[in-house]
């Protein structure tokens, strides 16, 4: 929980107009869980705006600290909890861009509802209506896969994936009915952008910035930062890498809560902002060991907990998650930020080392300690 004034890394390295002295003076000399919410990061036009008082709005301070605490062992770096579209919670710098890893699928889910809507893209087309190829050749049945089985990562097709972080664990090629089997393989979410950006005649990248980021406001967004990551040697699809802060993260999940719309106008069409969350595969059929099922590029948690029903989450390596809780209104997002130049060395196969990580299972654990704190 933020006891005071804190000051970020970037207007430091900016030469801010107030001093790391001054403002390291701002700071109370002694502090409480009563403190005022206060959260880092340069201002901006279209600010976060904080609850008043926590209380209340319905929440615990005390247990607020004590979920804090179980933060304090993990290598957490920035975290926030919205209620009814204003800051409840905020910890480390929310202001930070960094790495998404697979939370950046859960992302291009959004951008596909619209195309979708628009008819633009069908989900029912196979990847062979679409022109998607290999250098060295896909089966027949793997042309037979449709975009909805990708969607699910379900396709079937098990040829080697452009970028690391999926199954390796692949069986055969051509035994698997595609859309009958989950397996998480990022040969199907790297063709994903592939069949977005043939569909549409925008780049993920451009379609981000167009579609989402300026309508919504986005703080520290920049275009340039996004990048195309991969091994070319194996597909030629590669993975389209996001680079985002933990509050513009936060407008994602909030434009989820609100049914895709932003400020009076549709961003992402209702109706998609349902099907995408909508369970495709069991727990028991993802393998999940935290009882995750899955949509449209979103993980479904299946907690009992009343608060959980109806659920969805972004899941990301090392620790980058948006979980919607749409029973309580409340958007939860987490961050655990390594480097940029780690983040291509691993995409680029330079390194294979595993920095310390916030898995599934921790975050949620996490996240049912928010639940708690509700009064």
């Amino acid at each position: 929980m933020a006891f005071g004034p804190k000051l970020s890394r970037r207007s430091v390295l900016a030469g801010s107009a107030v001093s790391t002295f001054t403002a390291v003076g701002l700071i109370k000399q002694t502090a409480s869980a009563a403190d005022p919410i206060s959260c880092a990061g340069p201002a901006s036009d279209k600010p976060w705006t904080t609850v008043k008082d926590v209380a209340s709005a319905g929440w615990s301070r005390e247990k607020l600290a004590q979920m804090e605490a179980e933060l304090y062992p993990l290598p957490t770096t920035s975290m926030m909890v919205l209620q009814g579209g204003e800051i409840v919670y905020c910890y480390g710098n929310i202001s930070d861009v960094s790495y998404l890893a697979s939370a950046r699928k859960s992302v291009l889910s959004m951008l596909f509802g619209r195309y979708v809507a628009e008819g633009k893209i069908d989900l029912n087309m196979t990847i062979g209506d679409v022109g998607i190829e290999e250098d060295d050749g896909l089966l027949p049945l793997e042309k037979t896969a449709r975009i909805k089985d990708l969607l699910t990562s379900s396709s079937g097709v098990y040829h080697a994936a452009g970028s690391p972080g999926g199954n390796e664990n692949t069986p055969e090629r051509g035994k698997t009915e595609p859309g009958s089997v989950f397996l998480y393989n990022n040969w199907d979410f790297n063709v994903l952008g592939a069949v977005f950006e043939k569909r549409t005649g925008k780049t993920v990248f451009q379609a981000l910035k167009e579609d989402i980021a300026e309508p919504l406001g986005f703080e520290d967004f920049e275009i340039d930062r996004q990048r195309m990551m991969g091994y070319e040697n194996q597909s030629r699809y590669l993975a389209y890498h996001l680079f985002l802060s933990a509050r513009d993260m936060a407008r994602l999940g909030q434009l989820m809560l609100q049914g895709g719309k932003w400020d009076g106008k549709t961003i992402v069409p209702e109706t998609w902002t349902t099907e995408s969350t909508k369970m495709r595969f069991t727990p028991e059929e993802t393998k999940s060991k935290e009882g995750l099922g899955y949509g449209y590029l979103w993980w479904i948690p299946t907690s009992s907990d009343p608060a959980f029903k109806g659920s969805y989450l972004m899941n990301g390596n090392f620790g980058q998650f948006v979980l919607c809780l749409p029973a309580i209104d409340t958007v939860i997002v987490h961050r655990r930020a390594v480097t940029d130049e780690f983040a291509v060395a691993r995409n680029l196969g330079k390194t294979t080392y595993e920095p310390t990580k916030v898995t599934a299972g921790d975050f949620l654990k996490i996240a049912e300690a928010v639940v708690a704190a509700r009064t």
